[in-house]
């Protein structure tokens, strides 16, 4: 009897054919989840991202490293139709197909989704792209700090009274990496009922208005359109960041009784008996005294001292961190979230997979794979012949490193 597979998605093999964050990260999350995920790339250029730097990790970007883990690399030129033909074979005998290819360019090949599922009506073939596959914008490009403007999220970001803000890591293209990953396992469920393939569209506007969901829903309710308020103006009251005597914490208070709670702390009884504020509609129309009476207390002693009051409390207050503080806070050594994966040019410190399984943990952690190191084996596998495999060489059809 064979062996249950040791990760859940063992025995799926998934072409990764996209480039930059999106695309990239939904792969690599399937192959976290034990997928075999082969990276098909330009020859000797390779994928943008690895030219994302400084800071580079041997010849590589650390942007490229942190959204290609657990992956085979295979150098394929797809501008030719030896190519094209070349990833049509590979995808015979593939499970999923990730590309976040221009539209128009992915007919003008034949790789559209309907060339591509006639021919492989098992595939789950999954579509990344700025805007989405179908719409007037189908074939504008999309970039993160785009989708971040077109959805609205810039415009409730920043500091108050001034300009809207980009939220400062790649957002849009993790999220929509994610919402991808999600509906690829969807789609392969039922075709384990079905036998049917799928065709999963996911647009980084889609997924930064999923984001944007309860800012919608408030103003679709009437809620004037909020303005970038530096994280002041949440539907709690209090529930944003503060200065103490000696660094910026935030405090977020999420009930009538945790209200009470923090005015015990902050020793403002006139606060917690006020009828007025006994709910959060009551504090939000009084949102101004309100923070200005917890800012006055809170600026009176140290964070330190404010964190251990509010934790006994039972009160959420955590400290504003910075990246070398966060990379040492004791929690996020224990879950191990960050961790060190062994590259070929040499170990290197990566965010791993952001949740747990029971049966294995965070799952696999092979280092990104260096341009074309898997090319001749994954040619073999698609049936190349040795003789084969050299003339594409030869041609630059195929490249290695």
């Amino acid at each position: 009897m064979a062996a249950e597979p040791r990760h859940p998605l063992e025995g799926i093999r998934v072409i990764d054919a996209s480039g930059s964050y999106a695309g990239p990260t939904a792969a690599m999350y399937l192959g976290d989840l034990g997928a075999d995920v082969i990276k098909v790339e330009r020859p000797r250029a390779g994928d943008d991202a690895r030219h994302w730097g400084p800071p580079f990790v041997g010849e590589d970007s650390a942007w490229f490293l942190s959204a290609n883990r657990n992956k085979r690399s295979a150098s394929i030129d797809l501008s030719t139709g030896d190519g094209v033909e070349l990833l049509l074979r590979l995808l015979d005998g593939a499970d999923v197909f990730v590309e976040n290819l221009n539209p128009g360019k992915l007919e003008s090949k034949g790789l559209d989704p309907e060339t591509v599922r006639a021919r492989c009506p098992r595939l789950v073939y999954c579509a990344l792209s700025g805007f989405g596959l179908d719409g007037p914008d189908r074939d504008q490009p999309g970039y993160d700090l785009i989708a971040q403007a077109r959805s609205g999220l810039m415009s409730v970001t920043g500091a108050r009274g001034g300009t809207p803000q980009r939220v400062s890591t790649a957002l849009s293209d993790i999220v929509a990496g994610m919402v991808a990953t999600i509906a690829i396992q969807a789609a392969l469920l039922r075709r384990e009922r079905t036998g049917d393939g799928e065709l999963v569209d996911v647009s980084l506007l889609d997924a930064d208005l999923a984001l944007m969901a309860p800012r919608i829903a408030s103003h679709l309710a009437g809620e004037p359109e909020p303005q970038p308020s530096g994280g002041t103006d949440s539907v709690l009251a209090i529930y944003q960041p503060f200065e103490t005597a000696d660094d910026t914490i935030v405090l977020a208070v999420g009930n009538d009784r945790m209200w009470q709670r923090c005015c015990d702390v902050l020793d403002l009884p006139e606060l917690a008996g006020d009828a007025g504020l006994a709910t959060n509609a009551g504090r939000r129309a009084r949102r101004a005294e309100v923070v200005a009476r917890v800012a006055e207390r809170l600026a009176t002693r140290p964070a330190a001292d404010w964190l251990e009051r509010f934790a006994q409390a039972g009160v959420p207050c955590q400290p504003v961190r910075r990246l070398g503080a966060v990379l040492e806070d004791p929690q996020v050594r224990a879950r191990a979230v960050v961790g060190e994966l062994e590259g070929p040019d040499g170990p290197y410190r990566a965010v791993r997979a952001p949740w747990r399984l029971g049966s294995v943990g965070r799952g696999r952690a092979d280092a990104a794979p260096r341009l074309g190191a898997d090319t001749a084996d994954v040619l073999r596998e698609a049936g190349c012949t040795p003789a084969e495999i050299d003339e594409l060489l030869e041609r630059g059809i195929a490249w290695t490193s």
